[in-house]
């Protein structure tokens, strides 16, 4: 763990606005949907993007693993409200039956109903006229806020960078077999997965649906959960309780929550059983003599990584734990955050204040304590 550092102020540039969203994903779209909605004006954004689609890079790993349906429920949209949600939504063409299976947990949209969801909002929200096209690389605070690439300064600041880039075992650098599961590609005759959580499942799926025989390459059996983390963490009263944990247990508590999961069920136990029962599916602890090695081993750790949170890391001494940077409970980084200035983190790198932060749900718990401090400051 880092020692916190008195924060160093620069030669402060002119001033460009009161609010930056750092990342145009689904987490900064989620934000800047919040935003609008607690009447913040759109000309007071600005959102820094490398490209203007907030689901492209989400898309195009959605289509590498061939994913047709979500795992998030109803709510997991990037509407600011949870109601109403998804299930609503699909009652135009669906009739009662969204509602009905929503009201039990059961629903969960089609990747093509989140798609279009994202991109209606996109066009009513004006979003592709507050993107500015620019990777923000370094962010340094600032007399009257932080400034972004050394130019543009901003009074409050949401980074929503996203993940910065696809992790694979460094033993199978170089490896022609390996490819990532969230990279196009076709399945081979014998194929071994790594991993174990809802990537690996999926790929379990496609690649027995393509008549390949698959090996599990598993370090520790998954859980069986319908979410990304118990269901009691998406409320209120679940985050009071994660809240009150000492720094030690939340560290051994997130490492717990953050394991490999998939949900349970027929649709994934049914075709594993009978793969298993035909000698298609096994499950080992080491690669052994196949074709293609399909790595779900999900993304490389912000912190180390991603250079806008790695840079603010090293250079103001940001406190981190088991490289997660240690945030207060409403998302902002303590050292960097005044009663005049905010410098908060949304999506996955912000799971110290809330464990399924890297959700839609997680995001708009980020975006709401975002909005409520842009309200409170008296400089706003």
């Amino acid at each position: 763990m880092l020692e916190a550092a008195e924060p160093r102020i620069g030669a402060v540039p002119a001033a460009s606005g009161r609010v930056a969203i750092v990342g145009g994903g689904l987490a900064g779209f989620v934000s800047y949907l919040t935003l609008l909605h607690g009447k913040v004006e759109p000309d007071e954004i600005t959102v820094f993007a490398t490209e203007a689609d907030p689901a492209g890079p989400w898309r195009r790993r959605a289509a590498a693993i061939h994913q047709r349906e979500m795992r998030s429920e109803s709510d997991g949209h990037c509407l600011p409200r949870s109601f109403p949600g998804l299930a609503v939504r699909a009652t135009r063409t669906g009739g009662l039956v969204p509602l009905v299976l929503s009201i039990c947990n059961r629903y969960h949209p089609s990747v093509d109903e989140f798609v279009d969801h994202v991109d209606e909002l996109r066009q009513r929200c004006g979003w592709d006229t507050r993107v500015v096209l620019q990777r923000v690389s370094r962010v340094r605070p600032v007399e009257g806020g932080f400034a972004l690439n050394e130019h543009s300064v901003f009074r409050h600041v949401l980074l929503a960078t996203g993940h910065p880039g696809l992790a694979l075992p460094p033993e199978l650098a170089g490896d022609p077999r390996v490819v990532h599961a969230y990279e196009p590609h076709e399945y081979a005759a014998n194929v071994a997965v790594i991993g174990a959580g809802m990537a690996a499942a999926t790929e379990w799926l496609n690649a027995l649906a393509a008549g390949a025989r698959v090996v599990s390459v598993r370090r520790h059996e998954p859980a069986r959960q319908p979410l990304n983390v118990p269901r009691n963490l998406f409320s209120q009263r679940g985050l009071v309780r994660y809240h009150a944990t000492g720094w030690q247990q939340r560290a051994e508590l997130l490492d717990r929550l953050l394991g490999p999961s998939y949900p349970p069920g027929r649709t994934w136990d049914g075709p594993l059983d009978e793969a298993t029962r035909a000698g298609r599916f096994s499950v080992a602890a080491e690669i052994d003599g196949v074709e293609q090695v399909i790595c779900a081993t999900g993304f490389l750790d912000p912190v180390g990584h991603d250079p806008v949170l790695t840079g603010l890391v090293r250079d103001y001494g940001l406190e981190t734990c088991r490289r997660r940077i240690v945030l207060d409970d409403d998302c902002t980084v303590p050292a960097l955050t005044s009663t005049e200035r905010t410098l908060a983190i949304a999506g996955r790198a912000a799971q110290w204040a809330h464990p399924a932060a890297d959700t839609l749900v997680g995001m708009k718990y980020a975006a709401r304590a975002f909005l409520r401090i842009l309200r409170a400051c008296p400089t706003r």
